[in-house]
């Protein structure tokens, strides 16, 4: 390639993938739409329970659900949702005509009205608004009063909406999403999430209503949560988001396939190129062929088109297709499509700027330097859904990992003192912190953050490490700090 081709193919990845990845309650464009296999399994009606870190999709399949031109466009993969209308119960953007914020929550909840209860007031009103029946909804609270005061009349109006779908052979969904913001009291948020889990486990007995819940791992993790009778039919039901590396590079040609204009169309030629057909048109949607979905040796041609065979200048250095997600996993092995995506976009700035003369539109040190940026884009993720986090790896800048516990529980007790419990933490606490620095440790190695080395010493994965200032002989380079 030309110095003036890769200049235009570094300015089509840059144009191409999103500056940011987050919806902040947007409809999602039907040109991102990609379905890894587990993904699949969740979007289906039966699925109640969908699990997920942060940036693996639970909020952008709660809006696609919401969207029915994108419904229709699953229902090629999953019939049920293109005759589905789909209700929220509970999200990120405030409708307190359709579910009270945490605010009012709480409010109720210190009225000794059971949470239990204020679900079954939010089915109240999914189902009055369906069937067109009035019920108490001047305030939240007479909502509740109604269906705790009047259980025959509450459970009629779910057998009416039942039989409406059924009529119409349609189905009805609704839909939970960011539970982590509906309290921020562990034990409380234990309170609200299991008597959801409740009010959804008996809406399956009305074939035609269905609830999806999604919650993330550390909130599914705690035992409290799923105490109840017949909690197992819930929770065989299960699923979790995950990405493979053959789904992260899948992700990357959809969207490049789909880039706007001549941008769409420098990248589908590379496209082209590798795979000797061009990609499918329909819809106004272009999706690449199942061999590129899901062969990693195809895929890893492509991707050595636009950023070469080695991450420098032989084999000893790794190979950019492995690397760029390798590096991205968090201390459980799991890559985020976020940060994938923030990285390769970082890594064609940073060459163009840095190396515009190179002979590949990605420079190997330039996709480091996306690592960087990706973790610093992490971090403050993290940052915003445990903000203790950040509390605590402050006092940790410039250690170099691996090393002992000891090193950090004492850096920790120099900037705390030796009680974690003392701490004024914002938001949720960390879970185990009555456990003390040992405690701290375990929801850190939960979270993907820490990981525990077989001598017993604490490492990190560059996808943290970089962002939160930590070193490490021969690795990615901290970045610089953001607090």
């Amino acid at each position: 390639m030309t110095v003036s081709n890769n200049q235009t193919i570094r300015q089509a990845i840059i144009e191409t993938l999103p500056s940011d990845t987050s919806l902040h309650g947007r409809e999602p464009d039907k040109r991102s739409v990609y379905i890894p296999p587990s993904h699949l399994k969740a979007l289906r009606l039966e699925c109640s329970l969908v699990i997920g870190a942060r940036g693996v999709g639970k909020t952008f399949w709660n809006a696609a659900l919401n969207s029915t031109e994108i419904r229709n466009i699953l229902g090629a993969c999953v019939p049920d949702l293109s005759r589905v209308e789909v209700w929220t119960g509970f999200g990120e953007r405030p409708k307190l005509d359709a579910y009270p914020d945490s605010d009012v929550i709480d409010a109720l909840l210190k009225k000794d009205i059971s949470a239990y209860h204020i679900w079954r007031a939010v089915l109240g009103r999914w189902a009055a608004n369906i069937v067109s029946e009035p019920i108490p909804c001047n305030s939240w609270e007479a909502s509740v009063e109604w269906v705790t005061n009047e259980p025959e009349s509450f459970s009629r109006m779910l057998e009416r909406i039942n039989d409406f779908f059924s009529a119409q052979n349609k189905h009805g969904l609704i839909v939970f999403d960011a539970l982590d913001r509906s309290s921020a009291d562990w034990q409380t948020m234990d309170t609200i999430v299991r008597d959801l889990l409740r009010v959804v486990l008996s809406l399956k007995r009305y074939p035609f209503l269905h609830g999806k819940i999604f919650l993330r791992e550390d909130q599914f993790a705690r035992r409290q949560i799923a105490d109840f009778p017949d909690a197992s039919k819930l929770l065989s039901t299960r699923v979790d988001l995950t990405w493979a590396l053959h789904d992260l590079h899948g992700l990357l040609w959809q969207l490049f396939c789909n880039g706007t204009e001549l941008h769409g169309v420098t990248l589908r030629n590379i496209y082209e190129d590798g795979v000797g057909s061009s990609p499918d048109f329909n819809v106004d949607v272009w999706s690449i062929s199942d061999s590129v979905k899901r062969d990693e040796q195809v895929q890893r041609s492509l991707f050595s088109k636009i950023a070469g065979e080695w991450m420098g200048r032989d084999r000893r250095r790794g190979v950019p297709y492995l690397w760029s997600v390798g590096h991205l996993a968090d201390g459980q092995g799991r890559t985020s499509p976020r940060s994938f995506l923030a990285a390769i976009r970082a890594a064609a700035e940073e060459t163009e700027a840095r190396y515009p003369s190179h002979l590949l539109p990605l420079h190997y040190e330039s996709i480091k330097c996306g690592v960087q940026n990706a973790s610093g884009i992490r971090v403050s993720e993290m940052a915003e859904d445990y903000p203790w986090v950040k509390t605590l790896m402050q006092p940790l800048q410039g250690l170099t990992v691996p090393c002992t516990f000891d090193v950090i529980q004492e850096r920790w007790c120099e900037a705390f003192g030796s009680d974690p419990k003392t701490i004024s933490f914002t938001g949720l606490p960390p879970e185990h912190v009555d456990a003390e620095w040992y405690g701290i440790r375990k929801d850190l190695e939960s979270l993907g953050i820490f990981e525990s080395m077989k001598d017993g010493r604490v490492n990190m994965p560059d996808l943290y490490r970089v962002g939160f200032g930590l070193g490490r002989r021969g690795g990615v380079k901290p970045a610089k700090s953001r607090y």
